[in-house]
C-alpha cells in the first residue's frame, strides 16, 4: 500500500479485568521496525485526545499479533504471536487492517500464569 496501512492498536491496560482500548493508526510505513512502531505509538497516545489518562500514562511495552476469537488476546503460540524487536512490520506479519495488542509483557505473564477475569 503506497500511503501506508491502517492498524488498529489494542491498548491493553488489564487482562484480568478485560480493560482496553482500540486505537486506529492510518498510514503506518510497513517497512520501520517494530521499535519505531513502539515509539510512535507512545508519542501519540501521550497526546491523544480523548483517550482516558490510565492508558496515556501506562507503560506499554510489547506488541502482538491478536487472534479475533478471544476477546483481549490469545494466549497462545507466543513464540509467533509476539512482535520481535529487529523486524519490519511487514516482517513480523502486520498488512493493512492489522490488529495487533499493545501490553506489558510483565502483566502477560501473571496473566497467562493464572487466566482468570475479574468483572
Amino acid at each position: 500500500m503506497a500511503d501506508g496501512a491502517v492498524v488498529t492498536v489494542r491498548l491493553i491496560r488489564s487482562f484480568e479485568h478485560r480493560n482496553f482500548k482500540p486505537v486506529v493508526f492510518h498510514r503506518v510505513s510497513l517497512e520501520q521496525t517494530v521499535q519505531d512502531f513502539i515509539q510512535l505509538v507512545r508519542d501519540d497516545i501521550a497526546t491523544r485526545p480523548g483517550l482516558p489518562p490510565p492508558f496515556r500514562k501506562y507503560a506499554f511495552g510489547t506488541y502482538a499479533g491478536h487472534d479475533t476469537n478471544e476477546l483481549v488476546m490469545s494466549l497462545d503460540d507466543d513464540e509467533n504471536l509476539i512482535l520481535q524487536d529487529g523486524q519490519t512490520l511487514r516482517a513480523a506479519g502486520v498488512a493493512n487492517e492489522t490488529e495487533v495488542a499493545f501490553f506489558r509483557k510483565e502483566d502477560y505473564g501473571l496473566y497467562k500464569a493464572n487466566p482468570k477475569t475479574a468483572w
